[in-house]
């Protein structure tokens, strides 16, 4: 009997869940599929931003693997090192133990950590927004910070503990502000003693304009959005300094807060790194096949992956959620045609739009290019997010029902402690630090 072919799978999110998914249809017991993540579940991140408002149930957006991913073995544990001559990788499981496992071919879909500036004070005083552990932990941070200025008789403290500064104007960072200052205001409502304090949200970013992804009309209707209800929007400017105290902005404004939310971007898993391939700014660089050269049994797809933009030659493919899904889906053909189900075909795809929620009734879309604004934007973005999550649609819709409904409940939730995980951390889902990556834990 003939030994099945492995196909090993790093990574659960976009690209490595929809490789995963699509090559078992494929395959069809064929051959044996493995998929390593650090978690049990898919994460659905463009909705992180809803569970930190208290909007959604963190459940909504965790996707079971198990559930979704049938015929495919899941093992948990976070990759290590991978000996590309051998064909074998080892990878650390869920309580520490260091494992080895061989491989037929190889699929890189790692994904990307937060990106850090070298800026005194970040990495001790800032909160990050890549985990539901981090979204849960924000969202007890901010409702904490209202409780704490109403019960604080000092006005400088009060002013502070009402002011939330958010670094990076992409789309994680306009609506973690967005969402984020409709929840304390909530808060605040509630809380008497505050009825004459003002709740300030700063957002900020080195870019010109914030939403720099999106067309200039979009951006500008964000900006208008957002500044209409309270929000101070500082283009150019980015943070000097963190301290307990507060930051010092670029500009040399020190603004006194307990709140800083570092959403400037990210960078390739350190993985990738350590492969010793060919990369190109810390991607992993592939071909338009999604295959890295001299190494045909070798795949890598979504943020990990620099792959070819045939639609703009010369360049690479934006790391965005709508691109690693749609490279996960191309290289699961592509794996199977390896070994002689179907045709490999070149990655290829124009983005269909993009949307952001803006918070309540509010939002900036482009479906199509057609630029929408407002209500309709709304129903468009939470019609994309129906469409595009993988499981659980009845149980999102019904708490977004439930929201328009019933007050919000302004709680803390006490489920994380501490600082959630640390920001130099390559998986926040289970607290790992970059630096314990990089000496190999």
């Amino acid at each position: 009997m003939t030994k099945r072919q492995r196909i090993v799978i790093v990574g659960g999110g976009f690209a490595g869940f929809t490789a995963a998914r699509t090559l078992s249809g494929l395959a069809r017991g064929a051959v044996e599929i493995v998929l390593i993540n650090p978690t049990d579940y898919f994460l659905y991140l463009p909705l992180l931003p809803e569970v930190a408002a208290g909007i959604l149930d963190p459940r909504k957006v965790a996707i079971p693997l198990s559930g979704a991913c049938s015929g495919v073995r899941h093992l948990l544990g976070t990759v290590d090192s991978v000996d590309a001559e051998n064909r074998r990788l080892s990878y650390t499981d869920a309580e520490g133990g260091r494992r080895d496992l061989g491989y037929d071919r190889l699929v890189l879909a790692v994904g990307s950590v937060n990106k850090l500036l070298p800026v005194p004070g970040v990495a001790e005083h800032a909160h990050g927004f890549r985990s539901i552990a981090e979204a849960l932990y924000l969202r007890d941070h901010l409702i904490r910070q209202i409780e704490l200025a109403d019960a604080s008789d000092d006005p400088k403290e009060r002013e502070a503990r009402c002011t939330f500064v958010v670094v990076g104007a992409g789309y994680t960072g306009t609506e973690v502000a967005a969402q984020g200052q409709l929840l304390t205001l909530d808060a605040r409502k509630r809380r008497h003693g505050l009825r004459d304090q003002p709740v300030r949200w700063i957002l900020a970013d080195l870019a010109p304009r914030i939403l720099p992804e999106l067309d200039e009309r979009l951006s500008q209707t964000a900006h208008h959005t957002l500044s209409e209800r309270g929000v101070e929007i500082r283009t150019g400017t980015s943070v000097a300094e963190a301290t307990s105290a507060g930051v010092r902005l670029s500009d040399g404004e020190f603004v006194p807060t307990r709140s800083l939310i570092w959403c400037v971007g990210v960078r390739p898993d350190p993985l990738v790194q350590s492969l010793g391939l060919p990369t190109e700014k810390g991607r992993l660089l592939v071909d338009e096949y999604l295959n890295v050269p001299g190494h045909p049994e070798i795949f890598a797809c979504g943020d990990a992956a620099a792959v070819p933009d045939l639609t703009s030659p010369g360049r690479y493919t934006a790391m965005t959620a709508q691109h690693a899904s749609r490279q996960g889906k191309r290289v699961a053909h592509n794996v199977a045609a390896s070994y002689g189900r179907g045709e490999r075909r070149p990655y290829r795809h124009n983005d269909l739009g993009f949307v952001v929620d803006l918070g309540g009734l509010k939002a900036a879309a482009n479906p199509l290019g057609v630029p929408l604004s407002g209500l309709p934007a709304k129903v468009v973005t939470r019609g994309y997010h129906l469409l595009a999550v993988p499981g659980g649609r009845a149980r999102i819709a019904g708490n977004w029902l439930l929201d328009a409904l019933l007050p919000r409940q302004t709680v803390q939730l006490d489920l994380v402690r501490g600082q959630a995980v640390p920001l130099a951390s390559s998986s926040p889902e289970n607290g790992t630090s970059q630096a314990d990556d990089a000496n190999g834990r």
